[in-house]
């Protein structure tokens, strides 16, 4: 899990910086030379690619480290006994949703590779787009997998989170 954090870590902060550098730049050209803007209107087209990987690579850590919604305040109601339970019921069901949301992500990929359907500007295969729903959703589906086998806990690590700060 170490080396899967580690790269979900680079990644994100590779596509979020280069997206915001991308992004300035563009801005700045339109400002300083609109004759030149038309000849790298494809950042723009990059950093909507960009944000779309952003967000959906993001699902797993924001879910290990407490930040997806948990039902806590649900849970507590009941008694204390019932709460482990109901947080197994909870990541099962949220494993078995996002487990469907991976594979209908990659019958969604394979169509739009299949079919041809190329960006507009920058000339490449919308699957580019589409691929990150399978990885994404994977990603987040393997979380809620250690939290059923007990190697990870996240209402612990959200509880030490607030105690920290």
């Amino acid at each position: 899990m170490r080396v899967i954090r580690a790269l979900e870590r680079w990644t994100l902060t590779v596509l979020l910086v280069g997206m915001s550098l991308g992004y300035a730049g563009q801005v700045a050209i339109r400002a300083l030379s609109p004759e030149l803007a038309t000849r790298t209107s494809w950042v723009e087209e990059l950093t909507v690619f960009a944000m779309v990987w952003l967000a959906f690579l993001g699902l797993g850590i924001a879910l290990e480290r407490g930040r997806h919604v948990a039902m806590e305040s649900f849970v507590e109601r009941f008694p204390p006994a019932l709460h482990e339970w109901m947080f197994r019921v909870i990541n099962l069901t949220g494993l078995a949703f996002v487990a469907y949301l991976a594979k209908l992500g990659w019958d969604i990929t394979v169509f739009v590779r299949e079919s041809g359907q190329i960006s507009p500007v920058l000339d490449v295969s919308m699957a580019w787009l589409y691929g990150v729903l399978p990885v994404g959703f994977g990603l987040l589906a393997l979380r809620y997998l250690l939290e059923l086998v007990g190697y990870s806990d996240r209402s612990r690590l959200r509880a030490q989170s607030h105690l920290e700060s």
